[in-house]
C-alpha cells in the first residue's frame, strides 16, 4: 500500500510538470552479427515556476527513449533565480564548442530564442528573455550551455555579499533593487519574530 501511495504521488507530480522533447537521434551500434539501432532522446522537464531539468534517454523504441529522458531530467532538476519572468542578470553558458548568452528582458518582450533554448526557458517559467547562441548549433551542446548559464545565475543580494559591493552597483535596475529590498525586509522580520519567540520562552522559564 505504501508503494502504491508513493507511485500515485509520483504520477501526480509528473502531471504537474511540463516537458519538451528537444531532439531524437537514431544511433547505430556495430556487432559481430551486424548492426543494432536505437534512439536517443534529449528531454527538458520543468514546473514552469523556476525549476527545470534536462535528461537523456536511450532505447530501441522512441516512446521508451523519451520516457527514460523524462526520468533522467526529473533527477537533475534545479532552481533558477527569476524576477518577474526574466533572469536576474546577463550570463554566459558554455558546453564544448557551444556558448549561449542570456540577457534580462522587459515584460512583454517574450522569449527571443531558438528552439533548443526556448524549450528550456518555457519549462523553467521564463517568459521574457533575450538569448544568443554562438559556436556549435548541435541541440545537445546548446541545451547544456543553456543549463550551464542558468546554474550560474545569482540573486542580487548574493552578489553583494560575495563581492562586497552595494546593491546599486550590482543591480542598477530599480526592479531588482526593489525585489532584493523586499527579500531583506522579509528576512529581517523573520529574524525579529524568532528573537521575540526566544525571549518569550526565556521569560516563561
Amino acid at each position: 500500500k505504501r508503494s502504491e501511495r508513493r507511485s500515485r504521488r509520483e504520477e501526480n507530480r509528473g502531471e504537474e510538470l511540463l516537458d519538451r522533447v528537444v531532439t531524437i537521434n537514431r544511433v547505430s551500434k556495430t556487432h559481430k552479427g551486424g548492426r543494432t539501432f536505437s534512439f536517443a532522446a534529449l528531454v527538458v522537464v520543468g514546473d514552469g515556476k523556476g525549476t527545470v531539468g534536462v535528461g537523456y534517454g536511450k532505447s530501441r523504441e522512441v516512446p521508451a527513449a523519451i520516457a527514460k529522458g523524462q526520468l533522467d531530467a526529473k533527477k537533475h532538476m534545479f532552481t533558477v533565480p527569476r524576477i518577474r519572468g526574466t533572469v536576474t542578470h546577463p550570463v554566459l553558458g558554455h558546453d564544448a564548442a557551444g556558448t549561449v548568452l542570456l540577457r534580462p528582458a522587459a515584460p512583454g518582450t517574450g522569449v527571443i530564442a531558438g528552439g533548443a533554448v526556448r524549450a528550456v526557458m518555457e519549462c523553467a517559467g521564463i517568459t521574457d528573455i533575450l538569448t544568443k547562441s554562438m559556436g556549435s548549433a548541435t541541440a545537445v551542446n546548446v541545451v547544456r550551455a543553456t543549463v550551464d548559464a542558468l546554474k550560474k545565475l545569482e540573486e542580487p543580494e548574493e552578489i553583494c555579499a560575495r563581492r562586497g559591493l552595494s546593491l546599486e552597483e550590482v543591480a542598477p535596475d530599480a526592479l531588482l533593487r526593489e525585489r532584493a529590498a523586499g527579500i531583506a525586509e522579509a528576512r529581517k522580520a523573520r529574524e525579529e519574530a524568532q528573537a521575540a519567540k526566544a525571549a518569550q520562552a526565556k521569560d516563561g522559564e
